[in-house]
């Protein structure tokens, strides 16, 4: 009996490439170096994809008959048309939970980082400018330790920056979510905010929210108008989240002290972009889950996945979306 078919479009650590070659045929090919029609070639004679960022839409699908399961190696999935996955019967798979603490970490990193200039002042040292000071108030930075931290999405990377905030810096936690999270206000004393309540109190605010219809651009003018002129913003979620024209104008004019982001809204982040040249901001290539064990737990994750989707068994990890969908 043959083996299903799985076309990996991402390099993988060996044992996690063992354990798809044990059930399945790999087909090993790169969606940076393919063409949009060799990658169309490939998947019309596979059962399933393994990949992070090619969109899967209706243009490809057309041309994937066998395709039965396209599976990420991450936890956003705003890749999927999952209207047109739906209509063909693909199922999606994310990796969700095996990176939160990983990305909570960064996100206090990022905090503290913009919060006391550690970038900024590090650079100052390196080029040689300590001794020009004029004062240790050029020096100064912003407490983090009992200041408000507003978190716009409460979902589990949010509550696990909640739970650091809480209990490394005594921080007063404000969210706000599409639900009530009884359980974090209970263990973390979150206090529930509209968003434009939580926007205003803050003296930090965290974007922990998922890329939608719903939430691109969730941020703007009008967003960074209502905080406060010593609030610090950290996006950590997807740049898309954030109208980055007005965050740029928001920084000019001191609506806002500073930023600290690990996503922009082009990727990788254009050199030209007036963000990379302010002193006040915080720029990181998108590197919320790279640890090697979390991006080895992640690529296992998907793996188990995939081999599920092709083999018949159902995937642990179906997006919900797509969990109508039967194999």
């Amino acid at each position: 009996m043959n083996k299903p078919r799985v076309l990996v479009l991402k390099k993988l650590p060996q044992e996690v490439e063992q354990y798809i070659s044990d059930h399945c045929e790999i087909i090993q090919a790169s969606s940076e170096t393919h063409s949009l029609e060799q990658l169309k070639q490939l998947l019309s004679d596979v059962d399933g994809l393994l990949q992070s960022g090619l969109t899967i839409d209706e243009e490809l699908l057309k041309h994937a008959s066998r395709l039965k399961i396209v599976s990420n190696v991450s936890v956003g999935y705003n890749n999927f048309d999952t209207d047109a996955m739906k209509k063909y019967g693909v199922i999606g798979t994310h990796t969700p939970d095996v990176l939160d603490d990983t990305v909570a970490d960064l996100v206090l990193a990022l905090m503290l980082a913009a919060a006391r200039r550690t970038a900024e002042l590090d650079s100052m040292v390196k080029q040689g400018k300590w001794d020009q000071l004029k004062g240790d108030e050029e020096l100064f930075g912003t407490d983090v330790h009992h200041a408000t931290l507003g978190i716009i999405g409460m979902g589990r990377i949010g509550e696990a920056v909640a739970k650091r905030a809480k209990f490394g810096f005594d921080m007063n936690i404000l969210y706000a979510n599409r639900n009530r999270k009884p359980e974090a206000e209970e263990k973390y004393g979150a206090q529930y905010r509209t968003q434009e309540q939580l926007l205003r109190e803050s003296d930090f605010v965290v974007v922990m929210a998922p890329l939608t219809a719903y939430t691109h651009q969730l941020i703007g003018k009008e967003q960074f108008q209502m905080m406060k002129p010593t609030a610090i913003f950290i996006n950590a979620s997807r740049g898309q989240l954030v109208d980055e024209k007005a965050l740029i104008k928001a920084l000019k004019e001191g609506l806002i002290q500073a930023a600290a982001l690990d996503v922009f809204e082009q990727e990788p982040v254009d050199p030209n972009n007036p963000l990379l040249a302010m002193s006040n901001v915080v720029t990181l290539p998108h590197i919320g889950s790279a640890t090697a064990k979390t991006r080895f737990d992640m690529a296992m994750m998907a793996a188990h996945n995939v081999v599920a989707g092709v083999t018949g068994d159902s995937p642990r990890n179906i997006v919900p979306e797509l969990k109508p969908i039967s194999l």
